[in-house]
């Protein structure tokens, strides 16, 4: 009776109970004195100083920093008035606007303010919202550090109480997931966990020796409160920076632990933390003025959420949840890497049945990065790919097609030949979607693929920043060469930092550059004499990923072999088991993902999941057409025709969440939500735009999985 009794106050609760026949009744089943309710006490994991927090919601709050619905949707970011000396409110309030709006589409028609948004499904005229906030960082078993976060809104009703976690997306820090999982979360009353699950910002400034602290500010390496700091010896440090002087490293590249591996335990202890806070904030106490803990899994509604990564990392949770903390799951766009299985395929329409999903996502984005550069030149997307143009440099991709043509890597007699080569490489080998090929060039231009291929191979094989891993490095540049990162912008990378470079100031360095080491995207490989987006570099990358030679197709041998099993282990231990335990989930995911592609990601773990899982599965998948990964770029021209704001599904997706929990509503069955885009000139979006996930869709839209084969309607 869990998940219907949720809602109900204790009392009314016992009651319900003793209706069903249980034995609530004082007089057969008198309180048992000599088993207390427990003391509550701080989770073992919690380790140094808990930061709490009170905000009255008027001159600061939880969700906006003070800043109002109005100052979290303007472009302008908070000042600092001493740009060598912010404090920490600056840091906090720069670290919440840079965050909501890196998710959050907020420009003119979006949606902001009518759809989603701090005073949407509220009375407030400015979406501030009164509480508490607790920070503290958390040790887990596996080595890995992680900065836990809980906000209790001053709406909270321990009576119906409720809690929804929000580990960052990306790699972003402790706030990264204030606009999605925490803005809802918040609106509804519940108590909000969050977790940087071990990556955020956490730079180190190798030349200085410092890094940041739980609240953003400097301190010295060494400190007990520095978010990360790389393990080098004194020796080891100055070594590697007479080589490869003022360079940084970062916490999810460099740590050598690979977080992604305790990604759901990070998220457990954050649940952990938050039962601890709610129960000091609203627990009941006894004579001694002690706290009890009388809030418990059994009577609080514990929704696992957030998007990309984090919305992963919530899946990963709910998979090694043993404690019954979470109950279930709302999660939008999430980064899952299932397990690889061939015991099913995937048929969209009446195209082919793939067979080859599953891949990692180190796989997939080292394919993107080593071919999207010469794709963003194939004449059926180069002129109406949005941003292409605007982000991208035609003439290195002209010459990174003529690099994979040397290599044999494309061909073609022509650059729109070798072009439309490497385009279907990406959508025939690789099983990208055709409804993706718009949005990647935009994408490759902003260097998110590359970023991501050079953190995620140091992660996964738990290299040191002195490694140099595939000639690859952080570090500000001047004039395309390595350069030194300004104090100012150091001290506020707490707040502008997304965790993986290019970020804040700091860039991807390729040192194997020809010449000298030299800005990632302006570099040129030692195989060519023409400026190529580090290609040598990334051919590496993607020679780790799989273990096999790009150029020649041979197994790895050496030190590449010793390197690429590192790797290989790495992304072994982040896979998903698509076991849920039979707990009730959603999974909203936008066909046009260019980051994390839907043939790897969700459908496969849809699959996987109702193939383990069979009659008992509670997963629940919804399909969005005309969205993609990113809803900010929705704000940028081409765009905002195109395609819908993802943001949107995700709160329906907790809405449903929340009833079927709390009241018992049906789950819509899986399927394909068919939105209508903004169109030419990109009016004000509208309901109609925005067509409700459908209680009861038409046969022609639902997702069946049925004879080991998973099919998804056009």
């Amino acid at each position: 009776m869990k998940t219907t009794m949720k809602g109900l106050s204790l009392m009314a609760a016992s009651g319900l109970l003793v209706a069903l026949g249980g034995c609530n009744d004082d007089s057969k089943n008198p309180p048992d004195t000599t088993n207390p309710p427990a003391l509550n006490a701080l989770p073992a994991a919690i380790s140094g100083t808990v930061i709490q927090r009170s905000y009255d919601g008027v001159s600061n709050d939880l969700l906006t920093a003070g800043l109002g619905a109005d100052g979290l949707g303007s472009v302008t970011a908070p000042a600092i008035a001493d740009a060598l000396n912010p404090t920490v409110d600056e840091l906090r309030k720069r670290a919440i606007h840079g965050n909501y709006r890196a998710l959050v589409p907020t420009g003119a028609g979006s949606g902001y303010g009518e759809f989603f948004g701090p005073t949407v499904g509220t009375t407030s005229s400015t979406g501030m919202i009164a509480g508490e906030e607790w920070l503290a960082q958390a040790d887990l078993e596996s080595g890995t550090r992680v900065t836990v976060m809980v906000q209790v809104p001053e709406s909270f009703d321990a009576d119906n109480a409720c809690m929804v976690t929000a580990p960052s997306s990306g790699s972003r820090g402790i706030y990264g997931a204030i606009g999605t999982a925490g803005e809802w979360g918040l609106k509804r009353g519940c108590a909000v966990v969050y977790t940087d699950k071990g990556t955020g910002t956490g730079a180190h400034n190798l030349t200085e020796n410092r890094t940041q602290n739980l609240e953003g500010q400097l301190v010295s390496a060494g400190d007990a409160a520095a978010l990360f700091q790389a393990d080098l010896t004194d020796q080891e440090r100055t070594d590697f920076l007479a080589d490869t002087p003022d360079r940084f490293a970062f916490k999810h590249a460099h740590s050598e632990q690979n977080p992604e591996a305790s990604w759901g335990a990070s998220v457990l202890e954050s649940v952990r933390f938050g039962f601890y806070v709610i129960n000091e904030l609203h627990g009941s106490e006894n004579d001694r003025d002690q706290k009890l803990v009388t809030l418990k899994p059994a009577n609080t509604l514990v929704i696992a959420s957030s998007v990309s990564n984090g919305g992963g990392a919530s899946v990963l949770a709910a998979e090694q949840d043993t404690e019954g903390l979470i109950d279930g799951v709302a999660v939008s766009e999430p980064n899952v890497n299932p397990e690889a299985s061939g015991s099913f395929s995937i048929q969209q329409g009446s195209a082919a049945a793939i067979t080859e999903h599953s891949r990692s996502l180190l796989d997939y984005t080292t394919a993107l990065a080593v071919y999207q550069g010469c794709a963003n030149l194939a004449p059926s997307i180069r002129d109406s790919a949005p941003l292409n143009a605007f982000f991208n440099d035609f003439d290195i991709n002209e010459n990174t097609c003529s690099a994979l043509a040397a290599k044999g890597l494309v061909s073609g007699a022509d650059v729109d030949a070798r072009a439309e080569h490497a385009l279907s490489i990406l959508n025939d080998e690789f099983a990208f979607q055709a409804e993706q090929n718009l949005v990647q060039p935009g994408n490759y231009g902003i260097n998110v693929p590359q970023g991501i291929a050079v953190t995620y191979a140091n992660a996964y094989g738990q290299f040191s920043v002195a490694d140099n891993l595939c000639g690859f490095s952080f570090g500000a540049t001047s004039a395309n060469e390595s350069g030194v990162l300004s104090e100012a912008h150091e001290r506020v990378l707490f707040a502008s930092s997304n965790g993986i470079p290019p970020t804040g100031g700091v860039n991807v360095i390729y040192n194997d550059a020809a010449g000298v080491p030299t800005l990632m995207s302006a570099a040129t490989s030692p195989s060519s004499s023409l400026q190529d987006y580090a290609l040598d570099g990334f051919l590496c990358l993607r020679g780790l990923a799989t273990g096999v030679d790009p150029e020649t197709g041979d197994e790895l041998t050496g030190e590449a072999l010793a390197q690429s099993e590192r790797v290989q282990a790495g992304i072994e231990a982040i896979r998903a088991s698509g076991n849920l335990q039979g707990k009730p989930a959603v999974f909203v995911t936008p066909r046009n993902d260019q980051i994390l592609p839907i043939n790897h990601t969700s459908r496969p773990y849809y699959a996987l999941n109702q193939t383990i899982e069979g009659d008992a599965s509670q997963l629940h998948y919804y399909e969005v057409l005309n969205a993609q990964h990113l809803d900010i770029l929705n704000d940028f021209a081409g765009f905002n025709e195109r395609y819908i704001p993802m943001h949107h599904y995700l709160f329906e997706a907790l809405d449903l969440m929340y009833a079927h929990l709390d009241e018992g509503t049906a789950l819509p069955p899986s399927q394909v939500v068919r939105t209508t885009p903004r169109g030419a000139g990109a009016p004000a979006i509208t309901a109609a735009n925005l067509p409700d996930i459908a209680a009861e869709p038409a046969v022609a839209d639902r997702i069946e999985f049925d004879a080991s084969v998973l099919s998804i309607p056009d």
